[in-house]
Order: C-alpha cells, then structure tokens, then sequence
C-alpha cells in the first residue's frame, strides 16, 4: 500500500511515517521548512519527503493520505484530496486502527513533561525486557529514534491533546485507547485551538471516560486542574505522585534533583543517580515508574533502567561546548516549562564557580504569538543571568514585557545580531540555553561555529 502523509516533519506525523514503513507500506509526504531531528529521521529511514503541499505530490494517486493536524481547507493538497475523493485519515485514527489495536496501550498526557516521561516510560520497559512498540514526539538517546511497533502488546504513546485534523476537532488521545494513562499535569496552552482551561479540561474528561476499570490513571497530588478533571467521574483506580500523601514520593539527595530517594507508599524502593535535573524531571521519573509497575516492572528494575536514561533530543540536550561555554537546546515555550528547566540548571551550578545562564528565547508557539502569557513570561526567566529573545514578528511588544527584567534582558529582531550578542556576552564556563519549539533558524549550529572560531 502508497501511504503519503500531509504534514510529515511534525513530531507526532514522523512516527507514523516510521510505523508504516516499518509495516511493510511504501510512504512518501509533503512538507514545509523541516528541520532536524525528524528531518534527519525521515532521511535516514529512507522515506521521499517533499517540499510544500503540491497537488501533483498526489499524482498518481496514493492508496491513501493520512492528514496532519496542521493542515487546513485551502491548502492545495488538502483540496486536492478531498475533490479527487481520494481515501483520508488522520494520524491519530490510523495509528489507533493499524497499531495501537489489541495492543495495551500505555499513553502519557499532560501540559508539560509528556515527550520526557514516555521516552523514560519507553526506555524502562525495554530495560525490563518487554519490548514496547512506542511513538513519542522526540527522539531519547536510549531508544535511537520517535517510534517503532516493538514485539510485545505494550505500546507506549505520547498523548497529546493538541484536536486531530481539520474535520475531527477531537483531541488527539481519544483515539488511543489507553488502559494505563499518565496524567501529567494541566494548565493553559494551546490557545489556538481552545479558549480556556475549562475547554481543555473538557478534553481530558473525554479521555478519563475511555479508560477501562482494569487500568490505571496516574496522576499528581497537586495538582487542582487535574483533580477536577477527575472528580468529574472517574471509572478507573487511581495512583498519585509527587506530594504530600502521594503514593509515589522523591526525596530530594542532592539540590538540582540528579539523586533521588524513591519512595513507594512510604517505604524506600531505592535511591536514582541520573544525569537529568530538575524538580519537573523528578515528578516525570515517578509518573514513569508508577506506569512501569502497573504492567509489572518493579520499582528496583525501573529505578536501575532510569539511572542509564540518557535523556531526550532537544530536552536540554547538550550541543557542544565551545570556548567552555555550554550550548543546551531545549524544547521550553511555556512559562512553567521554562522556569523549571533553568530552576534545574541553576540548582547544579556552584556558586563559587561564577558560571551564568545565558537564556535565549523565541516566543515560537501559537499561544506565545498571542501574547496569552505576557503576564507571567518575564519572572519564568528569574534563575537567567541574562535574556535574550528573538522577537521578529510578534504581535505583542517583547520590550515591554521583558522591561521587568532590566539591563538582564535584550530583545532582538534580527537573527544575526541575536548572534553575534550571544558571542559578545558569553565567557567560558557559562551555560547558553536556547528555547524554542521550532529550528529557530538554525541558530544551535550558528552559535556552535560562532563560540568555537
């Protein structure tokens, strides 16, 4: 079968490209403005990308053309597809109906952490030699790439709640199906797609309803949004993590979170020496463990798979370190997201050390375009040294909101200036995080070059 994917460089889109490679289909697709890792994926997996959303990549006609969610009416593919009355499904509908079928599916949902807790929940799993199948949007190191169908019933999802295409406005999860459900945590995002909060915790509840009574739902002790979600009605037993009262607890050993006493019901199940940091890292790894144990990893076995977890792409992924200053690249473009990140880089940094956080930002996701979290934005950067943010094109005035920051922050229009500031400022020994949910225009790559001439 010719499967030809609209919208195959997104994360969620690359893996199932790489799943119906992998079941034997040819696959080619159409895209815009790729940029690694899914880009480097796609090649390496051999699967004919093409650029822009042509009608004649259509021709001849494929078997069918499973559409992205980033794509909308007028767009000539998309026109193509639907006046040629050619076969069409979504990513969500054909993942569900040709891999996730028969399968337990193990889907990890929430705001932030999903891409880093389903590769931990992924890499544990295999560990334990359980073989999942799994499809996460990123790449962790242990795994080697965002998907494959694995040789067990286990099969790990990152759930996003982001709608599923142009003509199912449903959120992506409700079509896996899940019997184990890690619910992260839950605020505001998405402001493309929903008006509030009270629209995405809607969601949510449509999928707690999809969960069978034999499973499990995974979720944090503190977490308000959540628990309204679930006291909605809830037909599933519940496991809770992260807080007081919780059923899975951490002891913070050392300040930025990289040893952990692991606590299972209040006894020890062991201490985690990992190289990740962070107080969102530590509730990721007991959501992970708590999923693990519920198809029959124990805690020692999870805790000793996590101490070789290796991290994930674009999860403050260390580039190089040019000159001695350390160039991270990181996903964060959320101010929650954000704040936790460098809260966790600081907590690892001697004070005696004189080392700085260096923060560039760029305001790339649809919520951040709209300006939504103007209010809380600048104080997410309190543990930088100094802010940098690419603000070409916004339609909200970055100056003034970083205005709250002082001579700590610059605002920059321009790519290359953005660069050569970095440059200027940077000193060995400082970490330079870059934050952005796109490429970003290259600019890891550019700083590399740049820091080490």
């Amino acid at each position: 079968m010719h499967i030809h994917i609209l919208g195959i460089g997104g994360t969620f889109m690359a893996g199932v490209a790489l799943l119906a490679r992998a079941a034997g289909h040819r696959v080619t697709g159409s895209d815009a403005g790729l940029y690694p890792p899914m880009s480097t994926q796609l090649l390496d997996a051999g699967i004919d990308v093409m650029e822009g959303y042509c009608a004649s990549h259509l021709q001849p006609a494929p078997d069918q053309v499973v559409i992205g969610n980033a794509m909308s009416r007028g767009n000539p593919a998309v026109e193509h597809v639907l006046d040629a009355g050619l076969a069409y499904t979504s990513g969500p509908q054909w993942l569900a109906e040709n891999v996730l079928a028969g399968r337990w599916v193990l889907a990890v949902a929430g705001t932030h952490g999903k891409t880093t807790t389903s590769s931990m929940l992924a890499h544990i799993l295999q560990y334990a030699g359980l073989a999942p199948g799994y499809l996460i949007g990123g790449i962790a190191a242990d795994l080697g790439q965002s998907a494959a169908t694995g040789d067990s019933d286990f099969f790990v999802v990152e759930a996003d709640e982001y709608d599923t295409a142009f003509f199912d406005k449903r959120s992506k999860f409700v079509h896996y199906r899940a019997r184990t459900v890690i619910l992260n945590n839950l605020e505001f995002d998405h402001a493309d797609i929903f008006d509030d909060l009270e629209a995405i915790k809607r969601q949510f509840h449509h999928l707690v309803r999809t969960v069978p009574g034999s499973g499990q739902i995974i979720h944090p002790v503190a977490d308000t949004a959540v628990d309204d979600v679930l006291a909605r009605g809830c037909w599933t037993p519940t496991v809770s993590f992260d807080g007081d009262g919780a059923t899975w607890q951490a002891q913070a050993l050392s300040a930025d979170c990289s040893r952990l006493r692991i606590l299972l019901e209040g006894v020890d199940a062991g201490e985690l020496c990992w190289p990740l940091t962070g107080e969102h890292n530590r509730a990721n790894a007991l959501a992970a463990l708590a999923a693990a144990r519920h198809v029959g990893v124990t805690p020692a076995v999870g805790i000793e798979a996590l101490s070789c977890f290796s991290g994930v792409k674009r999860r403050m992924e260390l580039r190089g370190t040019p000159g001695g200053v350390s160039v991270y690249d990181d996903f964060a473009h959320h101010p929650t997201a954000i704040r936790s990140t460098l809260a966790g880089l600081r907590a690892g940094m001697s004070a005696e050390s004189g080392s700085r956080i260096l923060a560039v930002f760029e305001p790339r996701s649809n919520t951040m375009r709209r300006g939504v979290h103007e209010k809380t934005l600048a104080a997410s950067f309190a543990d930088a040294d100094r802010v940098l943010v690419y603000d070409a094109d916004l339609g909200w005035d970055a100056a003034s909101v970083f205005d709250a920051l002082g001579d700590a922050a610059l605002c920059v229009n321009d790519l290359e200036r953005l660069v050569d500031a970095i440059v200027d400022e940077a000193r060995a020994g400082d970490a330079v995080v870059v934050m952005s949910n796109g490429g970003f225009g290259g600019i890891h790559e550019r700083l590399l070059e740049a820091l080490g001439g």
